[in-house]
């Protein structure tokens, strides 16, 4: 399978969105298929058959116009897939995504632009309709009456037939194809509206409300180019990424400095980044030392220091010396475009909850449609009221209902609370998570990498008369360097600083996963692990039991290094808690969540490390394949469960789990893993995702009661005759405005 994205022109409500997906459904070999109509995209899955002809078919077919199409060639979500883009450019002169992603802020924009025109031009004509209607009341008559309805029709024409052709084309359009919409319904009351003038004019008792039409369609413009506005709004922390990115980069061709664009760049290169700029890609500094702006990655104010060796990320800020970076990532490879794909994935997404909301918007339209027929048939022939007030009934009906709020509801929330997680390092990357995180109740933590900074250190070693230090890490050193184990890693490093440059030949090198390794050095079996590696092994820890114990005690993990069964030394390695792990893992059992710490390590020296950080239960001596299997045990009973982690051996359990909080310092496979990703890799983003979260479905909520509220008040007083067809536009426009201004107040929830 593979995914695909298309950008979409023309949607203007979540119904849009439904017409979309039910065309898209019906293409053989796609399936999870998603349409956001405030991104104006769809994202989906497809097999190999399926072509970029037969989707933008599909959205045709629905009435809708296909601006690009991106395939990615694997499901993986690695930064080795490809996008193959559009074979041809849009018609009537869009822009697609194959001049950048920066043409989507361009096409937002336009749109913006194009909705202030048509608000503009409306209002004008429509100052000059209200002018002429309201005048008698004040004594003031300048229009012969019997030059009144011609008037308004001549004013109203240009209004609903120029600046509101685009509604009124795809409202008919979608009555054709039996598409409903909003625009189905402002189209529709409109144009009965002026029809009105027209019947009034050829001599029919009917109530003129010609020029009503002109000021119902500049309404609905006001509103529509206010909620495109808070639309953008809504989806500035995508663009704000988006111009992160270095344009240029200065790189080394030869012995000579030369400014290429950035797209020229290639893995390889060295690039040089003076203080102040940019540094424009993803590599390692091979010269050079100087302070690195991060904010923009990890929302932490203080710059860190970097030197040789050290990994930098393309759009952070050089502050105070120059670097020389050798390119490791370009492009779609980079940190910067793994976030901004993470984000947009997650605003692409679909919350539970919306499920409700889609059912009642599919039926909304044709049920109003069905109810403002009733409604007229009632009022005129059941009531016996004339044709004129029939008609101004019913199309108040038309225009005051509005799927628009209802369908705006939860997508909305959901990219400003994902633009907000963006800017702070906290990736939603599924959108149910946001809806699943407030009933979670326990938050499981692994150790190595989650709770410490996964960076450990030889600290502590004892040894038996007459062996010495050399020889014990050489042995040592020359079996874990076969290993990639950070405890490895670790005895190798103090090995290194020993003096020991090179390390003896090893044969039938095993690693016993869990407990740690064996293999043949010198023609000398040798295994180096845990107390139960060594006990199997039929080795006895006589002498040195009580040494362990102490280690083990003082939060060391203990690595027993044996050479044909004889006990060469111990070491005891460590691995320092993150400065914040305390401060985040408090917040939460403050907050009333369990909190539990699962590691494979062994239960003393576990209990050390979770008694400095605050956490009561333990479970240690888990294998890397048992920890999906704990996090089953805690969700017995209904339970829901957290789980962070970081490594490879986490990501069953971050998939296992109700939520799975990935760190963004981990590796790839545990971050595609997990549903919220922390860039920073600090534990208090876990406590921020929670308030996120919470945060987010409780304007999810608030929006979707609003949104309800509204319909249930509105419908009945329209079909009562209460309210004119102007208020009731304004009412309508009022009620979408209404829920993206309470979605975007989100951004003053302090997290």
């Amino acid at each position: 399978m593979k995914k695909v994205k298309i950008s979409i022109s023309g949607m203007t409500c979540v119904n849009c969105a439904n017409h979309v997906e039910k065309s898209l459904s019906k293409v053989k070999g796609v399936k999870n298929i998603v349409v956001n109509s405030v991104m104006d995209n769809a994202t989906l899955e497809a097999d190999d058959n399926v072509s970029e002809a037969e989707l933008k078919k599909a959205i045709k077919s629905a009435g809708y116009e296909p601006i690009d199409v991106e395939f990615e060639d694997s499901m993986s979500g690695s930064n080795t897939s490809k996008a193959v883009k559009s074979e041809k450019s849009p018609k009537k002169g869009l822009k697609g995504k194959s001049e950048g992603k920066h043409s989507a802020a361009n096409k937002e924009k336009k749109e913006i632009e194009g909705w202030r025109v048509k608000l503009i031009g409306g209002w004008v004509f429509t100052a000059m309709i209200m002018f002429i209607m309201y005048s008698p009341k004040f004594g003031i008559n300048l229009i012969p009456m019997n030059m009144m309805t011609p008037l308004m029709l001549l004013l109203s024409f240009p209004i609903i037939f120029y600046f509101g052709f685009s509604t009124v084309k795809a409202g008919f359009k979608g009555f054709l194809k039996l598409n409903f919409s909003m625009d189905s319904l402002i189209a529709l009351g409109t144009v009965i509206a002026f029809s009105t003038g027209i019947m009034s004019l050829l001599g029919l008792p009917v109530q003129d409300f010609s020029g009503v039409s002109g000021m119902i369609m500049t309404i609905f413009i006001t509103g529509k180019y206010i909620e495109t506005k808070a639309k953008g709004r809504a989806t500035s922390e995508i663009r704000k990424l988006l111009e992160l990115g270095a344009k240029k980069a200065r790189v080394l061709r030869g012995n000579e400095e030369v400014d290429i664009e950035i797209s020229e760049v290639k893995i390889g290169d060295i690039v040089i980044v003076k203080p102040g700029e940019k540094i424009p890609i993803d590599g390692i500094i091979i010269k050079g030392e100087s302070a690195v702006d991060e904010s923009m990655i990890t929302g932490e104010s203080l710059p860190v220091e970097k030197r040789k060796n050290s990994h930098v990320i393309g759009a952070t800020i050089n502050q105070d010396g120059i670097l020389y970076v050798k390119t490791s990532k370009v492009g779609k490879d980079t940190f910067l475009s793994h976030i901004i794909k993470l984000v947009e994935e997650a605003q692409g997404t679909k919350v539970p909850i919306q499920k409700l909301a889609d059912k009642i918007t599919n039926i909304f339209v044709p049920i109003i449609l069905v109810l403002t027929l009733l409604t007229f048939l009632g009022w005129y022939f059941v009531f016996d009221v004339e044709l004129g007030r029939s008609i101004g009934v019913a199309i108040s009906v038309l225009v005051i209902a509005c799927p628009c709020s209802l369908g705006l509801a939860v997508p909305i929330s959901l990219t400003v609370g994902s633009g907000m997680g963006a800017k702070r390092g906290i990736l939603i990357r599924k959108g149910e998570a946001i809806q699943t995180m407030k009933q979670v109740k326990v938050v499981i933590f692994d150790k190595t990498g989650t709770i410490t900074k996964g960076h450990p250190e030889v600290v502590d070693f004892e040894l038996p008369k007459g062996v010495s230090e050399r020889k014990m890490f050489e042995v040592a050193g020359s079996l874990e360097k076969l290993s990639e184990h950070p405890l490895s890693r670790a005895i190798v490093k103090k090995a290194e600083k020993l003096g020991i440059k090179s390390f003896k030949a090893v044969k039938g090198f095993k690693i016993v996963r869990g407990r740690g390794v064996e293999g043949s050095v010198g023609g000398k079996k040798v295994v180096i692990g845990n107390q139960d590696l060594v006990i199997s092994q039929n080795v006895s820890l006589k002498g040195f039991s009580g040494k362990i114990k102490n280690l083990e005690e003082k939060g060391e993990t203990v690595m027993i290094v044996v050479e044909n069964k004889k006990i060469l030394g111990i070491i005891g390695v460590a691995d320092d808690v993150k400065e914040d792990s305390v401060l985040a893992i408090r917040e939460l059992n403050k907050l009333g969540y369990k909190t539990v710490m699962i590691t494979g390590d062994n239960e003393t020296t576990a209990k050390a490390i979770a008694a400095k950080v605050g956490i009561k239960r333990v479970i240690a001596k888990v294998m890397p394949e048992d920890k999906s299997e704990e996090v089953k045990k805690f969700q017995k009973g209904g339970r829901y469960v957290a789980f962070v982690g970081d490594g490879i051996n986490d990501a069953p359990a971050l998939k296992q789990a109700n939520v799975g909080i990935a760190m963004g310092t981990g590796t790839d496979i545990a971050i595609e893993a997990g549903d919220i990703v922390l860039a920073k890799g600090s534990l208090i983003g876990v406590v921020q995702a929670i308030k996120l979260s919470k945060a987010t479905f409780s304007k999810i909520k608030q929006n979707l009661f609003w949104a309800f509220f509204y319909n249930i008040i509105a419908i009945p007083l329209a079909v009562a005759g209460v309210v004119s067809p102007v208020i009731a536009e304004l009412a309508m426009a009022a009620s979408s405005i209404t829920v993206i201004t309470n979605a975007n107040l989100l951004r003053r929830k302090k997290i």
